[in-house]
């Protein structure tokens, strides 16, 4: 059974959300303590989906022999399907390690899924500053020292993409969408009325 670019849209949707967000961390406890304070997780986690960072000091090609290489600074578009970054709650900064999310995309095999990783690594090697969204242009943005990634899987996953990534020591968790249907349909009960004599 393959992945359906709706159940792929769903998930970049729903962890696109802070309070998912947090949801997800929980199936990864070390990830979850980075969070600097649950009790103000909101101002804590600052979800970015299909994030955009600013690269310093790119290199361009040398023209020739006798121009110098120049150096400049470049806008991307990462690899991954979402960054959570961390924040300290009082002073708005940015702080802690990267959480970078890739949830498995349809027509998506185990070399691809870890190539987007391995792509967001080498980028991250590089100095470099967050695009931040309008909400959030106030935090400092400084790019940190460490990157941590976290991979999304389906029930329908290829048991040999699970098999890779658990074999490379890279943190899975796996969503089964029926789970998430049913959960988007059920709704809470109303609150029983008591009965006045």
């Amino acid at each position: 059974m393959s992945i359906n670019r709706s159940d792929y849209e769903q998930l970049l949707a729903r962890y696109s959300n802070h309070t998912e967000a947090v949801e997800l961390l929980k199936q990864y406890r070390p990830y979850l303590e980075m969070i600097p304070s649950m009790r103000r997780s909101e101002e804590s986690l600052i979800t970015m989906p299909l994030p955009v960072i600013k690269l310093r000091k790119v290199l361009l090609e040398q023209v020739s022999q006798f121009s110098p290489i120049a150096a400049t600074s470049k806008t991307i578009l990462l690899p991954c399907d979402l960054a959570y970054l961390m924040c300290d709650p009082e002073w708005k900064i940015k702080m802690g390690g990267e959480i970078f999310i890739f949830i498995h995309r349809p027509e998506e095999d185990l070399s691809d899924l870890l190539a987007r990783w391995r792509k967001t690594q080498v980028l991250l090697d590089h100095d470099y500053e967050w695009v931040m969204p309008q909400y959030y242009r106030h935090i400092i943005s400084e790019g940190a020292e460490h990157i941590y990634p976290l991979f999304v899987l389906f029930n329908q996953t290829p048991a040999h993409i699970k098999q890779g990534l658990i074999g490379a020591h890279l943190p899975v968790t796996i969503v089964s969408m029926e789970q998430t249907h049913l959960a988007d349909l059920i709704q809470p009960d109303p609150p029983e009325e008591r009965l006045h004599q």
